[in-house]
């Protein structure tokens, strides 16, 4: 187990004893130890796939590991956003600091084979709604207050604050602020919050193309 001052927040610690790790060129973590899989049950198709050739299990995680040895995760390998102009883009992060405003719900990174990167940002209709409240505007409808300069100008400013910290090649150059806010009933999230990409792409393929058309 860890003891004092094994903790670091925004890393999973650091690796258990008896577990090798490794890196893909691309950022993958490997693993090989004791507790790892052997291979999938009479799939040996499938268990070649998931080991590389000596023998390191292919996690599906974009992980880093920090000079003190503390390992953080921070992508799924299948979530990586790999632009025209080709450097590898994480979207998690991204969308966590676009995230950041209070006003942003979700937002959703995508660029994958495209010319740059945009984002869909799902509004927070409750932190829209109490700042109606606050200026005059209670029980105006979510899509009339998204009309509004001030609002509109809360949505650029997240973006501006989130692209401060980013390189050139994963900088958010345009986004949307979809019409209404991502939800499980929706079909947009998971049970457990967590957006479902390919779903989102497919329902706002128009307002995609429009980023990348104008």
């Amino acid at each position: 187990g860890a003891g004092p001052g094994e903790n670091r927040i925004g890393t999973v610690g650091r690796p258990l004893d008896g577990v090798q790790i490794a890196f893909t060129d691309d950022g993958e973590l490997l693993v090989k130890g004791p507790g790892v899989t052997q291979g999938y049950w009479e799939k040996p198709e499938a268990t070649e796939e998931a080991f590389t050739p000596d023998g390191y299990f292919r996690t599906g995680d974009i992980a880093s590991l920090d000079a003190d040895g503390f390992l953080a995760i921070t992508d799924r390998k299948k979530d990586i956003i790999i632009p025209a102009g080709g450097k590898n883009v994480a979207p998690q992060p991204i969308e966590q600091a676009l995230s950041e405003s209070p006003f942003v719900e979700h937002a959703v990174l995508i660029g994958d084979r495209r010319p740059y990167i945009v984002a869909l940002l799902s509004p927070s209709v409750e932190a829209l709604q109490s700042w109606a409240q606050t200026h005059g505007m209670g029980g105006v409808e979510t899509a009339e207050l998204m009309r509004e300069p001030e609002v509109k100008a809360m949505f650029a400013s997240a973006v501006t604050t989130a692209n401060v910290d980013l390189g050139h090649f994963e900088t958010v150059k345009k986004y949307r602020v979809l019409p209404q806010q991502l939800t499980i009933e929706s079909g947009h999230l998971t049970p457990t919050m967590k957006v479902k990409r390919r779903m989102v792409e497919r329902d706002y393929s128009t307002l995609i193309e429009q980023m990348y058309d104008s």
